[in-house]
């Protein structure tokens, strides 16, 4: 298991940082180890080691690994809701085609969640199949954006680019095949980058919100 529990006679922990900082801090040695060393063999004792903080802080702060895991993937996730958001609000998207659209909205969404590769392979790979809490907090993430995709599909409807019909179930299987690609990019960081990404996102999208 990753880390060695530190030795608080030594001072390792003596010398930890507390305030306002720690949580902080936590958050980044999650993603550093979380990445580097995998989310099931990184210790709750060498993410206080990384962080310099005692573990009795880390426990007022997230309880638990679990905890800790979510909160980086609750980072990334409104990070890129955030760049989506801000996107659809950008001058000339409102009367933009859907297909110039739905490349923009991914190319914000992609670059956001991609910046940092370490915060991007835990939100995608190191997530699953962690527990049922786990999954149950990615499920109420993906609703959020079935919901926001589906009102793009309507939107493309509602401008005639799209035939008129229930696009949940199509905006359902296009919402796990982004969760598929984005864990691809977080194993192979270098072989898939955001470009290709994007493309690919953009591909699908149209494939099954527009006729062909």
């Amino acid at each position: 298991m990753v880390g060695v529990v530190a030795n608080q006679r030594n001072g390792a922990v003596g010398q930890a940082l507390e305030g306002p900082g720690a949580r902080d801090r936590l958050l980044w040695a999650g993603r550093q180890l979380f990445a580097a060393y995998g989310y099931a063999h990184t210790s709750v004792e060498a993410l206080c080691e990384q962080a310099k903080v005692p573990v009795h802080i880390f426990q007022q702060e997230f309880v638990s690994r679990e905890v800790l895991l979510m909160a980086i993937y609750d980072e990334v996730a409104t990070y890129g809701l955030r760049a989506a958001e801000n996107a659809l609000m950008a001058e000339g998207m409102e009367d933009c085609p859907t297909a110039e659209r739905v490349r923009l909205l991914f190319d914000a969404y992609v670059k956001a969640v991609t910046e940092d590769p370490c915060a991007a392979r835990v939100a995608f790979v190191e997530v699953l199949g962690v527990s049922r809490e786990v999954d149950k907090h990615l499920a109420t993430w993906r609703a959020m954006w079935i919901d926001f995709l589906t009102s793009e599909a309507e939107r493309a409807v509602r401008r005639g680019e799209a035939v008129a019909s229930d696009h949940t179930v199509t905006v359902t299987v296009l919402n796990h095949s982004v969760d598929e690609l984005m864990a691809h990019h977080g194993r192979r960081p270098r072989q898939v980058d955001a470009e290709w990404l994007t493309d690919e996102l953009t591909r699908l999208s149209l494939a099954m919100i527009l006729p062909s």
